[in-house]
């Protein structure tokens, strides 16, 4: 093995536990966010569960129950391959729009909660109902935004697709 080959091996290695303690930081199992940092690099992309067993040094039920886990989050697909009995795992394009779909179910929660305590707190002081009325309207900010990014993204994106066929 060359050096330049070592040196990529460990770089490899170096993302694939980036993404997992990134997407740990978000609220996975770090071994969640590994399978995902090396399905972003694979090729092919997809993999069976003993490739990834091998690649990540895990174990075959550690990897069995974390792609259980992306399949039920929508990030991770099972598919098969004509003539192969085994099942692999790959990522699942348009993974990141339902993403931030989820988490926009999570800024109307949070808005919820401060209108809450906004009702809880009514007429007391407008000092106290500052930091509330903050929470409520950022979250709803967001929560009125949100859409409308995530329509141009899929735009922008169907209008790349389209450029992409033109040109191959």
């Amino acid at each position: 093995m060359s050096l330049d080959s070592e040196h990529r091996q460990i770089e490899v290695k170096r993302f694939i536990e980036e993404v997992g303690l990134l997407f740990e930081f978000t609220g996975l199992p770090r071994m969640a966010g590994r399978i995902l940092g090396w399905l972003l690099i694979c090729d092919p992309p997809h993999q069976s569960t003993g490739e990834l067993v091998e690649v990540l040094q895990a174990s075959k039920g550690s990897i069995s129950t974390m792609t259980r886990l992306l399949i039920q989050a929508g990030m991770v697909e099972r598919m098969g391959v004509p003539g192969e009995r085994r099942d692999y795992f790959r990522i699942t394009l348009g993974t990141w729009s339902v993403l931030i779909k989820q988490r926009q179910a999570q800024l109307a929660a949070i808005r919820q909660v401060a209108e809450r305590g906004l009702e809880l707190l009514a007429g007391e002081d407008s000092h106290r109902l500052e930091r509330l009325r903050e929470m409520r309207d950022f979250h709803a900010f967001f929560e009125r935004e949100l859409p409308v990014l995530i329509e141009r993204w899929e735009q922008e994106r169907h209008q790349k697709d389209g450029r992409r066929v033109e040109e191959g």
